[in-house]
């Protein structure tokens, strides 16, 4: 990665430094001293505050009739204060009043029934009557505080996408867009296969109800629809936000939403196009889920992410949106989760996470919320201030991040994360992988499973590899490197540029993709890059139809491996080395203990002819019947290397596997050789997460996720942000039980 200045494409309304606050909602408090509060969060280091989304009602508590004045006073004490708002539009929770007027805006529910009131996100966001109201009030609200000088950006709606639409309108206006993109039906019978079951249409009266689609072309097209309503949604805001605050002689505020990424209608990338900034919501169990090295069995947290790997994964998936820094508009304040979910943090863990978010992007670290509510399905949610409202615990830790903020100012705002290895990610792959999955969900929260982490269990084994090998990620989605329906493809299109810029490339469980995309996967491999392959990528084409080839399709030339079949695996099977070195390179190491878990594919080393090919097998399985077939392969293809994993590897196995393809890569090419001593001598609780700020500065983030205290060993001279004191090259740092040290370098020696 340069090192260089980097050109900066910084959002309007976002100042030099990291915003750092909470949302607030003195509408909800029993005591509404809303002087006291500002008063607190600035002398707690807060300079941003994000209001208003959640209470249409309270905007508009009868139809047509606006109480708009009621947040003025937050508006004056934050500018008073010299502190900022980010004003949300209230469209994501419908008031009764508008439900009672027009029960037929309900959302459908896959059965044909209405959505019970009572809830959030209960309705038809393509309803004429729902669209109607929603402009009115947005235009009034933000019409109302769009010039006051507090107001630095706009968030429209609130985490999207939250469930799939079947009214009668939303399938109508699905099957005007299968009409207008096959023209008839024969088109559609022939690209579906819907000679199956007898579904071939005879007219397009005869395309059935989504509720009762069993069939997997339907619903990658059906999936893709609906998120295509939330991206309109999304733009059709922006758009009224902006043309109210340019009315207002207003251009210097920036327009964003909030995404929840495991919602089924979003698509992450999409959605984002049309909006100045990224923003999403980081929420994660605390206290030994966070420890380094991993406890070996966590209860489950339902929704949000479990691990240190898996929040930093997340905050990689932030910063690919737009492949640039981002806001975290929501993430923990206190134990979060619901009733049965109580993990408040250790001391000083508030402050590594928001410095690990920091580290890969965010410029904005936003509480949810300020305060415990007193009601409501939330109460259980604790703010900064717990119900009795005094500053506690949480309010201390917080306030120590908001000190660490100011003192750091503008060198870590903006950073360009550094990434050692690129990681793809495909939604198409997510969606057909939820209709599809290659194992049967379980427990408590098998719905969450079902629908949407089928995929992200598989793309989570190589981030967790990396993030446990000690290098760091840049995500890549499959539509930035390829041109897809949607919009034109970003700025990574060059496989060779990609290449020289990351000459790793993890692709898990790329499991349906178009021909273009296998191709320039192929050519990122001939260019010079390394590519890793998981299973189940290559299967299917981008209507999630298997391939008629020999799997992996059109890379099982490139790699020299194919298969025919797959398997579940009962338990985990025992992985070993195999029995010749390869030529060249360095073999793989498997720690002690190493399996393949999950999912098996039958790999042979034969290409696509079924000839005998060059690959060589680095590990095979200790296994009656699957010890025929190799585990792990590689072969050098063009100016690169293609590996592939026919298993999902166990985490331990999976840092190996990155490791060794990081090594490989660096015996290739010396001048990535750098990327060693990642830890900086420290112990594996240790991890070092590098930046570049806009002037080219470089920036280190040595975390210790420990009760254990750590040492490391800088490799230059350093100034440490938080205390103003230089550490010369080879001098050492410690680091307390859940600490970390935010050290920028003084010279032009590059330190990885």
């Amino acid at each position: 990665m340069s090192n260089g200045p980097q050109a900066s494409n910084t959002p309007p309304g976002l100042p030099e430094h990291v915003l750092f606050g909470a949302a607030y909602y003195p509408e909800y408090s029993p005591d509404r001293s809303v002087g006291t509060d500002l008063d607190l969060m600035a002398e707690a280091g807060m300079n941003v505050v994000r209001v208003g989304e959640s209470v249409w009602s309270t905007w508009e508590p009868e139809d047509g009739r606006f109480e708009l004045d009621w947040l003025q006073e937050v508006f004056d004490g934050c500018q008073a204060r010299n502190m900022s708002v980010i004003l949300g539009t209230p469209t994501y929770a419908v008031p009764l009043w508008l439900a009672r007027k027009h029960p037929d805006i309900a959302a459908e529910q896959p059965d044909g029934r209405r959505q019970p009131w009572g809830g959030r996100q209960d309705m038809d966001l393509t309803h004429p009557a729902y669209r109607f109201h929603a402009e009115r009030v947005i235009r009034a609200v933000v019409g109302r505080y769009a010039s006051h000088p507090a107001l630095i950006g706009y968030q429209v709606d609130n985490e999207p996408g939250l469930r799939l639409l079947h009214n009668p309108g939303v399938v109508e206006a699905f099957t005007e867009e299968l009409r207008k993109t096959y023209g008839d039906v024969g088109t559609i019978n022939e690209a579906w296969g819907l000679a199956h079951w007898s579904h071939a249409l005879s007219d397009w009266d005869d395309l059935w109800a989504p509720h009762g689609n069993l069939h997997p072309q339907y619903d990658q097209a059906w999936r893709a629809f609906q998120t295509r309503l939330v991206n309109d949604f999304i733009a059709w805001q922006a758009g009224i936000v902006r043309d109210v605050a340019s009315a207002a002689g207003r251009d210097d505020q920036f327009v964003m939403t909030c995404v929840a990424y495991d919602v089924p209608a979003v698509d992450e990338v999409a959605v984002n196009r049309p909006l100045d900034v990224a923003g999403g919501n980081p929420y994660y169990p605390m206290q030994d889920h966070l420890a380094l090295p991993a406890p070996a069995e966590l209860p489950d947290t339902a929704w949000m992410v479990t691990g240190t790997w898996n929040l930093v994964h997340l905050a990689d998936r932030m910063y690919a949106s737009k492949q640039a820094p981002f806001l975290v508009t929501e993430t923990n304040a206190g134990a979060t989760g619901d009733s049965s979910v109580n993990l408040p943090a250790w001391d000083g863990q508030w402050r590594q996470v928001a410095w690990a978010l920091v580290a890969r992007g965010a410029r904005m670290i936003e509480y949810w919320q300020w305060h415990s509510m007193h009601t409501g399905i939330e109460m259980h949610y604790a703010g900064v201030l717990p119900h009795d409202l005094r500053p506690g615990r949480v309010y201390e830790e917080v306030a120590r991040i908001g000190t660490e903020l100011k003192r750091a100012g503008a060198s870590v705002a903006d950073l360009r994360p550094d990434a050692d290895v690129g990681l793809m990610y495909s939604v198409p792959s997510k969606w057909a992988l939820a209709f599809q999955p290659p194992w049967t969900p379980s427990g408590p929260y098998s719905f969450f499973a079902r629908v949407e982490r089928a995929y992200d269990r598989m793309v989570g084994t190589w981030a967790r590899g990396a993030f446990d090998a000690a290098v760091s990620t840049r995500i890549i989605h499959e539509r930035q490197v390829v041109l897809d329906g949607d919009g034109p493809a970003e700025n990574l299109a060059d496989p060779a540029a990609l290449a020289r810029e990351l000459p790793v490339l993890l692709v898990p469980a790329l499991y349906a993709a178009s021909d273009l995309l296998l191709d320039w996967l192929t050519a990122y491999a001939e260019t010079g890059g390394h590519l890793v392959i998981g299973v189940r990528t290559g299967y299917a084409d981008e209507f999630a139809r298997a391939r008629p080839d020999v799997k992996p399709g059109r890379l099982s030339a490139a790699a020299g491996v194919s298969y025919q079949e797959s398997s579940n695996l009962a338990s985990p099977v025992p992985l070993r080395r195999a029995a010749t070195e390869p030529i060249g390179i360095p073999a793989l190491e498997l720690p002690e203990g190493a399996t393949g878990k999950a999912w098996i594919d039958c790999l042979k080393v034969l290409d696509a002819d079924g000839e005998q090919s060059a690959a060589e097998v680095l590990a095979s399985y200790q296994h009656p019947h699957f010890g025929k077939f190799p585990a792990v392969t590689t072969r050098a293809y063009g100016e690169g290397r293609i590996t592939v994993a026919g298993t999902e590897p166990d985490a331990a196995t999976g840092a190996a596997l990155v490791d060794w393809a990081v090594r490989v890569s660096g015996a290739a090419r010396p001048e990535r050789a750098a990327i060693a001593v990642r830890r900086w001598g420290g112990p594996e609780s240790v991890r070092v997460s590098s930046a570049s700020a806009q002037d080219g500065t470089r920036i280190h983030v040595v975390h210790n996720w420990s009760w254990e205290p750590a040492k490391v060993t800088v490799p230059a001279t350093m100034r440490d942000l938080l205390s103003s004191r230089t550490h010369a090259g080879a001098d050492h740092v410690d680091l307390g039980p859940w600490d970390v040290h935010v050290l920028a370098e003084t010279g032009d020696a590059e330190s990885r």
